[in-house]
């Protein structure tokens, strides 16, 4: 397959599935409440098609080497998600979303400097969530009250999404290899639920939203960590759905106990 080609193909599914999948987590949010909502947003959306491309690319131990450094980088996207809730509590959308995106980029250029381990790259994100996921529950409770929705709201959505989804794509064609591995797992699904709900709904709601997501990283965690182990064993594909269903399994528990948890509440 020609690099124009695989490029086309590659900017055309993850501006599809990216769009559709936020889109999606908008309306779960709006209709079920920002939990449910969060865990949609945290499923491998942008990641998955991206890993899925780079296997068509390159060998498996190339898979298994790009997951541990994609491990490293979740702690970043911990750390975007975390600052993100904190700043949105009384900053606008454009301070919120671009101070997040700016610790992101900072905590990526050291993750960079560091040659990780399996073990040492677990025991960043075991401390990164350790921090996290207890802060962030504080900010969850805020109620999730949409605007009125217009005509013009999903295509609006769509659109921006894919807009973003662009940019990032393109960019990483021009950066070399070590930067699109980076750019693979860039918090463009966060990012795009940021821009689509602050300006509406406002900084601590969006943030409830955010914060939800928390618990389910962990699953995507996960997801990577089995990627990374499976890969040379199983074999990519393999690889791939096993890490695609460790996310998708996480995140169906964690909705069972959610769930679970509401109808004990009903029922006092």
């Amino acid at each position: 397959m020609s690099p124009d080609l695989m490029f086309g193909l590659t900017l055309a599914v993850k501006m599809a599935v990216t769009a559709a999948a936020v889109v999606t987590a908008s309306i779960v949010a709006e209709r079920s409440g920002s939990f449910v909502g969060g865990l949609v947003a945290a499923l491998p959306i942008s990641a998955g098609p991206a890993y899925v491309f780079l296997a068509l690319d390159h060998d498996a131990a190339f898979i298994a080497d790009s997951a541990l450094t994609s491990l490293a980088v979740n702690a970043g996207t911990t750390l975007f998600a975390l600052l993100y809730i904190l700043l949105a509590q009384n900053r606008d959308v454009v301070v919120s979303l671009f101070g997040s995106l700016a610790a992101w980029l900072g905590m990526i250029v050291l993750t960079r400097s560091v040659e990780w381990t399996l073990t040492t790259v677990l025991a960043l994100n075991t401390v990164a969530y350790l921090v996290g996921v207890p802060i962030a529950r504080r900010f969850q409770s805020a109620k999730l009250r949409p605007a009125a929705r217009r005509w013009y709201d999903l295509p609006l959505r769509a659109g921006l999404v894919a807009a973003l989804v662009t940019t990032v794509v393109i960019t990483s064609r021009y950066v070399g290899p070590a930067v699109t591995g980076t750019l693979a797992v860039f918090p463009i699904v966060l990012s795009s639920l940021i821009l689509i709900f602050q300006p509406r709904i406002g900084g601590r709601a969006t943030a409830a939203l955010i914060a939800s997501t928390m618990p389910g990283l962990i699953g995507f965690a996960a997801a990577l960590t089995v990627l990374h182990l499976a890969a040379v064993p199983l074999g990519t594909a393999t690889a791939l759905v096993l890490g695609l269903a460790t996310s998708a399994l996480w995140n169906l528990g964690l909705w069972a106990a959610w769930r679970s948890a509401r109808e004990r509440a009903r029922s006092r």
